[in-house]
């Protein structure tokens, strides 16, 4: 055991102040208006295509579903604010989940959300493009498609201080759009009157009204798709703007697409919606006022889904770091450009966008399928984190609370929502399969690579007699790879816990990190002891474990930031291998003042 203070019978006590951790002086934090605009305009581009799509399924009862989804929305608001309050890390669902259970579990939502973002993008893009074509047919679409892809890759790799300039012009611009919309409607109903909405009213439904709610409600999900992107890059945002941002989305949400719904009701037969689907609110604008307003809102369409595209860069660039911190990607993404962008991973994921685009050649109805399950699946996940975070953590300080009543209704919605998606669309699930098994084995290959070198190795040992020189040469190359693996270093910090907590520890560390190395870390008052048997406890666990060496350190001062920057730059030891058990309401730090460290107990 190894005892960091100076064995000797004259101790001095010591000085040192706790170091304050601060965020680099050219780190860009976002305010209110434009972290809502990042992922707002994904939000907000909804009533472009979820209006038409609830009056397909719903017909008169769209309006109606579009209440209803405003309404789970809300119960999402105080799921996500627990949640990301007690855990103020990028990453969304993946960061719920990797601090409330373990590794594999978190990577499944990681998966989801990044096959979320990346059909968003393509769809956005190619959707924006197709609204420009309407305008312009000579427009190259799939040309044009990758041009703005190439364009927000490179307006990401900038900066998201930049980004986020761009996002809120789209934003603005597309909310004064649709107020024009909802003005211009307002004032054709009142001069046409409203014999179109009592003809629509006249039709009777199909099915019923419970199974029209029902399919429209699950068709009009999707309208908000773009919520969970805040959770994604929480850690770019100013203390205290993340619920503003969950707060302002609902309100355009609960605003805008059940009136743009009630509008279409209002001033064209239902009949017609099909038709005019893809365009649905700029047919509205160009029956309402003419043809300038159709033209506005086919720009803004166009605007608004291109911010949707930018929305799916900086959510990705948030989650992939997080997971790339974790290990559960490669190293190779970590690196950063002047401007504190991580350039590799947009461009990789312009990349995986781009072979997407080609693969389909700009037919991206399959496409739609992996939205919209992914979306709907990492809805449900962040619900299911938010329990286990009650359960696990409930120590933990939150600054809001979500109800089980809340919780019963969103998890129920979601999953009724994919029910009925399955059901209207089941081509879907076998699309969405095509594409999340491969994006889960890319990621199961990170988790367990340890043990597929370990594989490699046995097989390489298995045909020795035959290829003896190559073999040696590969032996040599896996071991380098495993050892490398396994020297990374870790940390617990431990106070007053007796052995089966540490125990508890231990499981977790060899179920779910690769390592060969833990140090056991007590930090004391200047006249504090150590508990009584602690020492003697660690011993056994070094003995129960002979797998991973166990080194305990006894330290006198503060736990806080300071101690965790001090031992990490001593020991090269990121945060993100540090551990604790779930602080109390009296420890007078917040989870992310702490640089990363991780709950585990």
């Amino acid at each position: 055991m190894v005892n960091a203070r100076n064995k000797s019978k004259t101790r001095t006590p010591s000085k040192e102040k706790p170091i304050e951790i601060k965020a680099p002086a050219d780190a860009v934090m976002l305010g209110e208006l434009p972290a809502t605009a990042i992922c707002g305009n994904d939000i907000s581009s909804s009533c472009l295509y979820v209006s038409a799509l609830s009056i397909i399924y719903a017909g008169k009862f769209a309006w109606i579903s579009l209440l209803i989804v405003a309404g789970v929305l809300f119960f999402y608001r105080k799921i996500y604010g627990e949640v990301v309050g007690a855990l103020p890390l990028n990453g969304g669902a993946y960061n719920a989940l990797l601090n409330t259970t373990s590794k594999s579990v978190a990577s499944l939502a990681a998966a989801l959300t990044l096959l979320s973002y990346m059909a968003t993008a393509v769809i956005s893009a190619s959707e924006a493009m197709h609204y420009v074509y309407t305008l312009w047919h000579g427009l190259p679409v799939i040309e044009s498609t990758i041009v703005l892809l190439l364009f927000f890759m490179f307006l990401t790799i900038i900066g998201i201080g930049e980004s986020s300039r761009v996002a809120v012009v789209i934003f603005i611009t597309h909310l004064c759009c649709l107020t024009v919309l909802v003005i211009a409607g307002g004032i054709y109903i009142k001069t046409h009157g409203f014999g179109v909405l009592e003809s629509n009213y006249s039709i009777p439904v199909e099915g019923g009204l419970a199974m029209a709610l029902f399919f429209g409600f699950s068709a009009a999900m999707l309208g908000i798709s773009g919520f969970e992107s805040s959770a994604n890059f929480v850690e770019e945002q100013a203390p205290g703007v993340f619920p503003k941002t969950l707060r302002n989305m609902w309100i355009v949400v609960s605003v805008f697409n059940p009136l743009t719904a009630f509008l279409a009701l209002a001033i064209i037969p239902i009949q017609e919606v099909a038709a005019n689907q893809e365009a649905l609110l700029a047919h509205i604008g160009g029956i309402a006022a003419g043809n300038w307003l159709l033209w506005v809102i086919s720009v803004d369409a166009a605007l608004v889904l291109s911010g949707a595209v930018l929305t799916s860069f900086v959510g990705v660039g948030g989650l992939v770091q997080r997971m790339t911190l974790d290990r559960t990607l490669p190293q190779f993404f970590l690196k950063l450009n002047k401007r504190n962008s991580p350039y590799r991973i947009m461009i990789a994921f312009f990349l995986l966008c781009l072979s997407i685009l080609l693969i389909t050649k700009g037919k991206l109805g399959a496409l739609a399928g992996v939205y919209t399950i992914s979306f709907l699946s990492v809805m449900a996940l962040f619900a299911i984190g938010n329990i286990l975070l009650k359960v696990k953590r409930a120590r933990l300080p939150r600054p809001e609370k979500a109800g089980a009543i809340a919780l019963f209704i969103a998890i129920t919605a979601v999953l009724a929502a994919l029910a009925g998606n399955a059901i209207m669309n089941p081509v879907y699930v076998a699309v969405f399969l095509e594409y999340f098994l491969p994006a889960m084995g890319v990621l199961g290959i990170m988790l367990y690579r340890t043990s597929i070198l370990k594989g490699l190795l046995y097989l390489f040992k298995h045909i020795s007699d035959k290829i003896q020189t190559a073999v040696s040469f590969g032996n040599a190359t896996l071991l380098k790879m495993i050892n490398d693996i396994n020297a990374q270093e870790f940390v617990f910090f431990t106070k007053d816990d007796n052995v089966a907590i540490l125990n508890k520890v231990m499981i977790y560390v060899t179920q779910n990190e690769q390592t060969r190395k833990l140090k056991i870390v007590t930090v004391l008052p200047e006249d504090g002891d150590l508990t009584p048997g602690l020492e003697r406890d660690i011993e056994v666990l070094d003995r129960a474990y002979p797998d991973i060496k166990i080194d305990f350190v006894k330290l006198y001062g503060e736990f806080g930031p300071g101690i965790i920057t001090k031992l990490s730059k001593a020991w090269n030891i990121p945060p993100n291998f540090m551990f604790i058990g779930s602080p109390g309401d009296h420890f007078p730090y917040k989870i992310a003042d702490l640089g990363g460290v991780r709950l585990i107990i």
